[in-house]
């Protein structure tokens, strides 16, 4: 994978919490500059501020849609639930990288920001998600 220098790109970081659960959730920085091809490190801090373990799941998406194809996570808490203790604070990685074909993809030509957001809603033990067009 060879990193395209001559295009730079600003990722920025969203988080968000459903109703259902009581964590403090919040990126640990604003954004940061990577090129197509580089890996990046992020993070993400959750606090759980209750006096009962909460398991948290996350969503994710990109902005803007298009290019969320070319946004590759090498490692990421948003593959597995999270299990937070009464006062339990830690941080959470994103190891990602832009794919170079980003550079490539006409689509793509003005588009040098991107936003990357989690939800995090509540695991309920035995509860199964809803498939989206299935009854």
């Amino acid at each position: 994978m060879e990193p395209v220098r001559d295009r730079l790109i600003r990722v920025t970081f969203n988080a968000d919490t459903h109703a259902s659960i009581q964590w403090n959730f919040k990126p640990q920085q604003s954004e940061i500059y990577v090129v197509p091809g580089e890996t990046a490190l992020a993070f993400y801090k959750a606090k759980n501020p209750t006096d009962k373990p909460i398991i948290g799941i996350s969503t994710y998406n990109v902005v803007p849609f298009e290019a969320g194809q070319y946004f590759n996570k090498i490692q990421c808490f948003c593959f597995e639930e999270q299990r937070l203790n009464p006062q339990e604070e830690v941080d959470m990685p994103v190891f990602f990288y832009i794919d170079p074909e980003f550079a490539e993809d006409p689509k793509m030509a003005k588009v040098d920001l991107i936003t990357l957001s989690y939800t995090f809603f509540e695991a309920k033990e035995g509860q199964k998600l809803p498939l989206p067009g299935y009854q």
